[in-house]
């Protein structure tokens, strides 16, 4: 294999160095991916370079950020990882209310910056996912019903395109790159730099689970299932399905037993969350009521962080449904008490809210008239009951199934063409692959949830 260009300033590893075996592991620790090379990116010029290397020498490019794609599609074998870690800058204008960051942050860092001013960009829930990939498929979050998705908050993106050309997307500079960028995830380029609005949060929020016994799911569910009919759009709530995880703020007499938690997060004054909660609190008495006022939100952000570490064998499926009816509300809380593994969860995220204020046409992003998403985890430890665990998630999906409305594209795993088209809808999807062909006509960028060209 040729080398790359002399200029490049950043690391190059290969498989013989001895840190190569570190360097290419991701986040999901069932993925055992060889590339040839990692180049570890330090701005615009390396990334110009590393695409155009790759490129000519027909090499499959995989692109990182955190590392957090659930498939590992930021790795690849035989080819070349677009490394961006290096690339962490982040710029905020408190006056403006907006932030440049570029595409190697992490969320964590990106609200540390942002915290400071009392300001935020929704942005998921877990502190070490690297913020591009969320960005670029949309960007499901604890801010999402008061603020909308990450995507939401775009003002404009730097890009590189298949053919090495640097490009600015936004509404006054084209716009119909930023329309696909917008929930179409990386399938048109590499983007280096995002820009993003701000919104006013914090720095105290009222937020945290309220726990039950698994056992009063059915019940729980349905409770919740007509509370969240009434609640103002400053609360965001999902409700998760687990084995308690024994970590310092679970109390000790739960710890290890299976449990259905409505986590929220309420973002606005806290002596309104106290009454919008009120009904919640009334409804059955929980075994533990964790949600309190939290000085800085910034805090409760990481709370999931311990649950989902790099490293684990992580396996998953989603859909969209309308809404928690009687029948899904059965489905999932029968499944959920055949968990065996401590560490799996099902997740349920409650949309609705600013997400559905954005006009559906005006993103790619697709789903914004969904009631709720699934995250439906398979996860172990390492190998040891990893295939009997994906298989009981699957189960559930797979009863789930009839009930499905759509799907979210980051909570997608390799799953095949009519699932994507599925993602974003037969209109969207013609839409995209037009684009695709404009911007990438070799597909060089297809290791992602990938729109071929048309």
């Amino acid at each position: 294999m040729a080398t790359i260009g002399p200029a490049f300033r950043g690391r190059l590893v290969r498989p013989e160095d001895p840190s190569y075996d570190a360097d290419r592991r991701v986040w999901n620790g069932s993925i055992d991916r060889s590339p040839a090379l990692i180049a570890y990116c330090t701005g615009i010029a390396d990334v110009i370079d590393a695409v155009r290397f790759a490129a000519a020498e027909g090499l499959p490019l995989a692109v990182r950020s955190g590392g957090h794609s659930f498939p590992g599609q930021s790795v690849c074998d035989g080819g070349i990882v677009v490394d961006l870690s290096p690339m962490r800058g982040i710029r905020v204008d408190p006056e403006r209310r907006t932030a440049r960051a570029q595409a190697g942050v992490l969320l964590g860092e990106l609200d540390r910056e942002t915290q400071a001013f009392g300001l935020e960009v929704p942005a998921g829930i877990v502190t070490h996912t690297g913020l591009a990939g969320l960005t670029l498929g949309g960007g499901i979050g604890w801010l999402m019903r008061k603020y909308g998705l990450t995507v939401d908050q775009l003002l404009s993106v730097d890009l590189v395109t298949a053919d090495g050309s640097f490009l600015k997307a936004g509404e006054d500079e084209n716009p119909d790159l930023f329309w696909g960028v917008r929930g179409g995830g990386g399938n048109f380029g590499i983007v280096t730099e995002f820009a993003y609005r701000l919104n006013p949060l914090g720095p105290v929020v009222l937020a945290g689970p309220v726990i039950w016994p698994m056992a009063q799911s059915p019940t729980v569910l349905r409770l919740y299932r007509d509370w969240i009919t009434t609640v103002p759009d400053g609360l965001t709530t999902v409700v998760v399905h687990r084995t308690a995880p024994p970590l310092p703020y679970i109390p000790a007499e739960l710890r290890g037993t299976p449990v259905v938690m409505v986590v929220c997060c309420w973002a606005g004054p806290v002596e309104e969350g106290q009454e919008v909660l009120r009904p919640l609190r009334e409804a059955g008495p929980a075994a533990a009521d964790l949600c309190v006022p939290k000085p800085p939100f910034t805090e409760f952000q990481a709370m999931f962080d311990p649950s989902f570490p790099h490293g684990r064998w992580y396996s998953f499926k989603s859909l969209d449904v309308d809404v928690l009816g009687d029948e899904v509300i059965d489905i999932t809380a029968e499944h959920a008490s055949r968990m065996v593994s401590p560490l799996t969860a099902f997740p349920i995220f409650h949309l609705g809210g600013a997400i559905a204020r954005v006009g559906e046409d005006e993103t790619a992003f697709t789903g914004r008239t969904a009631g709720h998403t699934f995250n439906i985890n398979g996860t172990t430890q390492d190998a040891e009951g990893f295939e009997q665990e994906r298989e009981r998630a699957r189960g559930l999906w797979s009863a789930l199934a009839p009930h499905q409305t759509g799907v979210y594209a980051n909570f997608l795993m390799e799953e095949g063409a009519e699932r994507v088209e599925q993602a974003y809808g037969a209109e969207k999807y013609r839409r995209l692959r037009e684009l695709k062909r404009r911007y990438d006509p070799g597909n060089l960028f297809r290791l992602n949830q990938n729109i071929p060209p048309a």
